[in-house]
């Protein structure tokens, strides 16, 4: 078959992955006399130059001072190619990685996924392009979402697998998913549990009810931190995930999330929703050891009950 001219310049470069080596630490010392002692073959002044331009990694962090201090335990990478692509946005903060999971931050207003209007300018394409850079075949997957204007953590999977198993097994896989938000006026009893079913109408709003026929059960378990000024900071826990379950619980309790117009808030004093997936707790899919990971109150939420 004959070969069909391709313009110069026009050819697809097959992906050359990074040349990263990785050096676990065996004792206690500082970086540069520990990348020396690892790379004997390489001169000080080229070692130095790795340092200066973000070449050298300790447990997971770029690392550019040569006396920062190692700890047995500790893991140094070197990538040789070019410098190790980093994770920087100013509406999500990327708060663990590994080979399968992701954890982020995400900030309220952002949507966690795109939709037939928006696809770009989400949590999932940033940091879909963040891995894309480090190697165009890597790959991520929605786990779980969060409402746009909710913020918090979310966990994003870099494989189908490790998402398919998290999502089937996620009522015995997340143990703890614990948010805050602050409502209008305060609660009483200033703690207790909701329990409803769920059902949306036409207008995709969610609306609780007594008909088990109608919707999906829900379980909100509730806490007063603090009340003042006419609103109350309450910590949420969840049993069942339910869409827009924290605000409708809120709103059935007579007291609406500030910002939250959509179901019944008056108020919007910090102009955004009053809500954050603060905490959450689960089984890593692979290596099977239960992680936590916690964010903040966030200081607009505090500020609302001085």
């Amino acid at each position: 078959m004959k070969k069909t001219a391709v313009k110069p310049g026009a050819e697809k470069r097959r992906f050359s992955p990074d040349t990263i080596l990785t050096f676990p630490v065996a004792q206690p010392g500082q970086l540069l006399e520990f990348l020396l002692s690892s790379m004997p073959d390489r001169k000080r002044t080229n070692v130095k130059e790795l340092l200066k331009y973000d070449q050298v990694m300790v447990n997971g962090k770029v690392q550019r001072q040569f006396d920062t201090q190692l700890n047995e335990g500790d893991v140094v990478k070197v990538n040789l190619t070019r410098a190790f692509v980093t994770f920087s946005n100013r509406r999500v903060q990327l708060v663990y990685e590994d080979d399968d999971i992701i954890v982020i931050n995400k900030g309220y207003g952002l949507l966690s996924v795109g939709n037939d209007k928006i696809k770009e300018g989400t949590a999932y394409s940033i940091v879909r392009q963040y891995l894309k850079d480090k190697d165009p075949r890597n790959k991520l997957f929605i786990v779980h979402r969060l409402d746009q204007h909710t913020s918090g953590l979310m966990i994003m999977a870099k494989s189908a697998e490790v998402k398919e198993h998290l999502q089937y097994n996620w009522n015995n896989m997340v143990r703890r998913r614990q948010y805050v938000c602050v409502v209008e006026g305060k609660l009483d009893p200033p703690a207790g549990e909701v329990r409803s079913y769920l059902a949306e109408n036409s207008q995709y709003i969610v609306y609780s009810t007594d008909n088990p026929e109608e919707g999906k059960l829900a379980v909100t378990n509730y806490k007063t931190l603090k009340s003042a000024n006419g609103y109350t900071l309450v910590e949420v826990e969840l049993e069942t995930g339910r869409k827009n379950q924290i605000r409708v619980h809120m709103h059935d309790l007579g007291h609406s999330i500030a910002g939250d117009r959509r179901y019944g808030a008056r108020t919007s004093p910090i102009h955004r929703l009053a809500l954050h997936a603060r905490t959450i707790s689960f089984v890593h899919p692979i290596t099977r050891k239960l992680l936590e990971f916690s964010t903040p109150v966030p200081a607009p939420f505090l500020s609302m009950v001085k």
